[in-house]
């Protein structure tokens, strides 16, 4: 486990919040230490993340989520909750198994939102049209036929794209939407629990920690 790979998958995460931020119109700083919002983000997005395992609390205070990405923080008694650990993943370049189509359209995006949501209400407001014309976005989709299997998003970062929101209508076919992101490049990201178990069963190896705050209000 290289620490050049950890940041490496930080750095990406980074950019990957960045452009969803980007496409609600909103703001954010890379400073030395951590990556910051200008204010509310979209459903499930921090408002900091950590980029050198040197990062203090004061570098992310008072973002309401933290992605402490080096799991090096104690936010407990700045009155955060843990709210999940993971791993930093990777998997070296293999050819792309064109397995998985690009989704270029709106429509097309909201239903793939629908499935990525996976339950019969309204999805929440994460991933608009704008994201679309993002050059260093691809939101891709897997078919069988006409039939939406799953997805996932990729973004680059240099020489490196990032897997991120992958999921399967159906969990039987997690393995060919995992096996489906393979795009030419060396890929990276993060996973948890049983999520995990199927990103290492694809080739993916975990490459350090990280570790997900929330502050809740009173």
């Amino acid at each position: 486990m290289l620490d050049t790979e950890t940041n490496t998958a930080v750095r990406n995460n980074a950019d990957w919040c960045s452009a969803v931020l980007r496409s609600h119109g909103l703001g954010y700083t890379f400073g030395p230490r951590a990556w910051r919002s200008a204010g509310p983000t979209p459903p499930y997005y921090p408002q900091a993340i950590t980029l050198r395992p040197t990062a203090t609390a004061a570098d992310v205070l008072p973002a309401k989520g933290v992605k402490d990405s080096f799991a090096t923080l104690d936010l407990a008694p700045h009155g955060y909750t843990e709210l999940f650990t993971a791993q930093w993943i990777r998997r070296a370049a293999g050819p792309a198994t064109g397995d998985a189509e690009r989704v270029t359209k709106p429509d097309a995006l909201a239903e793939w939102q629908r499935a990525w949501h996976g339950r019969d209400d309204e999805p929440p407001d994460v991933f608009r049209p704008t994201l679309l014309a993002d050059p260093s976005v691809s939101v891709m989709a897997v078919r069988d036929g006409g039939r939406l299997l799953g997805g996932f998003a990729l973004n680059r970062t240099g020489a490196v794209a990032g897997v991120s929101n992958l999921f399967a209508a159906d969990p039987g076919d997690l393995p060919r939407v995992w096996a489906a992101t393979a795009c030419g490049v060396p890929l990276v990201g993060y996973e948890s629990g049983g999520d995990l178990d199927h990103a290492m069963a694809a080739g993916f190896e975990p490459v350090g920690p990280l570790r997900v705050w929330l502050h809740l209000e009173a």
